[in-house]
């Protein structure tokens, strides 16, 4: 048995597109307090960090099961930004990331019985194109709030692909999962064929 240990729809449709059967739990976890005292690693640790802690929360009731959980983090020339919290927010984030390059780190983490089996980090650069105030006006009364659950707000399989002029990386892990290696890895552990 395979749960996904988020409540990510996009997460979610990756892997129900990639015909894997598995259960959604999102885990309980302080997400915030975790970053918090993980504060001056490098994005790809605390990515990983973050998948490894949610997994492990989900597993820790689930003995049995292989348990899959994913994070994903931005970084604009160093500064690392969460989800927005509100438009206002996402409108800050926006005009902050017009013009530069976007790190997107993905990271993915399975826990079997208490113990992690297999992880790994990616990491994506799109390069936002210069972004004008009517486009970003126009592009959040699109776009909010549902924007609201997505770290750099945007949706790159939406209206958010509008945002940039470049991409180098993996499209999945754009999505918010290195869904790849994570389809490898279940491979590995036996539960999909080789």
């Amino acid at each position: 048995m395979i749960i996904l240990a988020s409540g990510s729809a996009s997460r979610r449709t990756m892997l129900e597109a990639a015909g894997i059967a598995f259960t959604a739990v999102p885990p309980s976890l302080d997400e915030r307090g975790l970053e918090a005292s993980l504060a001056g690693a490098p994005p790809p640790d605390i990515a990983l960090a973050l998948a490894e802690a949610k997994a492990q929360a989900v597993a820790a009731d689930r003995p049995d099961a292989l348990v899959l959980g994913s994070d994903s983090l931005v970084v604009v020339d160093g500064q690392r930004f969460d989800k927005p919290a509100s438009r206002q927010a996402a409108e800050e984030h926006l005009c902050r990331f017009s013009g530069r390059v976007m790190e997107l780190h993905s990271a993915a983490a399975l826990v079997r019985a208490g113990t992690v089996v297999w992880r790994h980090a990616a990491l994506a650069r799109l390069h936002v194109r210069p972004l004008s105030d009517a486009f970003i006006n126009h592009y959040l009364d699109r776009e909010w709030p549902a924007i609201g659950r997505c770290v750099g707000a945007f949706r790159i399989e939406g209206p958010g692909v509008q945002l940039f002029d470049a991409v180098e990386g993996d499209h999945f892990t754009i999505l918010g999962m290195p869904l790849l290696p994570v389809l490898g890895a279940l491979r590995d552990q036996g539960v999909l064929p080789a």
